[in-house]
């Protein structure tokens, strides 16, 4: 930065004034993955000659933005295939060309490419438009392919993916070289976990490397739960999408780490609850980050911890309490384009006081499979104010919530 008096800085690249003392932004270089500093607001002069031209915007890597942007002007000209399982070498070969490709999974649809490959991984980040120090989970088909991929494979890590793996948990543990650092987030280490899902199992085989595979939405959008979701953010802009069925768990992966030889520590819920894991590990502990706000400088090892996710274009309110709370904070809040998310039971009260409503199921399961469909449904029915009905904060409920929280964007009210 250049001085022009003692209070106001310029930006010699693109003449942004500020204040001194204004607060400095940080995100990752799409080369090196190096941490990089930069103006809020400004064009961001790094180290290493990356400058981001003023696509921050305070929320997302800006660099990432700028792939975005560029990705943009070649959509028209691609056209995403629907693959089935016959097609698993035609989506394999896309693999290891470098390509990304739909993958289902039984927690969601993934975003698919070679975990090894650099410029895989920048183009699955392009894609989604994914802040980049947001770490990919590497998928693998054989646990025999995890000892690669990390330092080493602790007792208790061993014991947890022989209890529950092929399945939805993703066990963090220090990379090897095999994973590069734009796959991590510039982290140095690497969540591994082994789907068990078939078609997740044939395409990682007939592949032949580990792949990285974030949730198949546009980021900050509800994650894919079928092909027909995925195709509608990733049309034009991936080869192919593989189909897979409708994902049976409806929502991302268990993601953890271990804070010494006998503590697990959930950083993100999903279908393997804490109340399981405790079956497994001395000590479980939440992080407060899966009920609680982030700062955005905050640096995360999961997925899923730190932007607002998952969110609709309507907004969307959480409101915790029972039925008849639920019932009353609502009647007043009657408008056109306003609508209720609530549990298949409370449909009929709902309905006999005028509230319009939909349902998203009345087992902490149910509304796991499909609370995001019930998001994108929102949108397709032109809903402008989605106000949902809070589930339980125990067992799956736990990581309904934490999704649900974070496509409110927090906003959170007691009924």
């Amino acid at each position: 930065m250049n001085t022009n008096d003692n209070d106001i800085a310029v930006c010699e690249e693109c003449g942004s004034r500020f204040r001194r003392g204004t607060s400095r932004m940080k995100a990752l270089c799409p080369e090196c993955a190096s941490v990089l500093y930069g103006y809020e607001n400004c064009c961001h002069v790094f180290r290493n000659g990356v400058c981001t031209k003023c696509l921050w915007d305070g929320s997302r890597s800006a660099y990432i933005r700028s792939l975005s942007a560029k990705d943009e002007r070649n959509e028209q000209s691609l056209k995403t295939k629907l693959l089935h399982e016959n097609d698993i070498e035609e989506a394999a070969a896309l693999i290891r060309q470098g390509e990304p490709v739909g993958m289902p999974t039984e927690t969601v649809y993934g975003l698919a490419c070679d975990a090894g490959n650099p410029d895989a991984v920048r183009k699955v980040f392009a894609a989604k438009g994914r802040p980049a120090d947001n770490p990919l989970i590497v998928h693998i088909a054989d646990i025999a392919d995890w000892a690669p991929l990390v330092q080493e494979i602790p007792p208790l890590a061993a014991k947890l993916a022989e209890k529950f793996w092929p399945g939805p948990l993703t066990i963090i543990l220090p990379r090897t070289e095999r994973i590069p650092s734009v796959t991590a987030g510039g982290l140095d280490s690497v969540g591994v976990r082994f789907p068990a899902h078939p078609v997740a199992q044939a395409l990682i085989k007939a592949s032949g490397v580990p792949i990285a595979a974030p949730s198949g939405n546009r980021s900050g959008s509800p994650s894919p739960t079928t092909s027909a979701h995925m195709m509608q953010d990733m049309d034009g802009r991936i080869p192919a999408v593989l189909e897979g069925g409708i994902c049976l768990c409806g929502v991302e992966s268990t993601v953890i780490v271990l804070d010494d030889a006998e503590t697990v520590r959930v950083l993100r819920p999903g279908f393997v609850t804490p109340e399981q894991l405790q079956t497994a590990a001395k000590r479980v502990i939440v992080d407060d980050a899966v009920l609680a706000q982030i700062s955005p400088d905050t640096v995360v090892r999961s997925p899923g911890m730190k932007y607002k996710h998952y969110a609709p274009n309507a907004q969307v309110t959480l409101v915790q309490g029972d039925r008849d709370a639920f019932l009353r904070y609502m009647e007043p809040r009657i408008a056109e384009g306003v609508c209720a998310l609530v549990f298949d039971a409370d449909a009929e009260a709902c309905a006999a006081c005028g509230i319009p409503c939909k349902t998203y199921g009345d087992t902490d399961e149910a509304r796991a499979a499909a609370f995001f469909a019930a998001l994108r449904d929102a949108d397709a029915a032109h809903i402008t104010h989605l106000y949902v009905r809070a589930p339980r904060t125990d067992g799956v409920g736990l990581a309904v919530y934490n999704r649900l929280i974070r496509a409110a964007g927090y906003d959170v009210e007691q009924a």
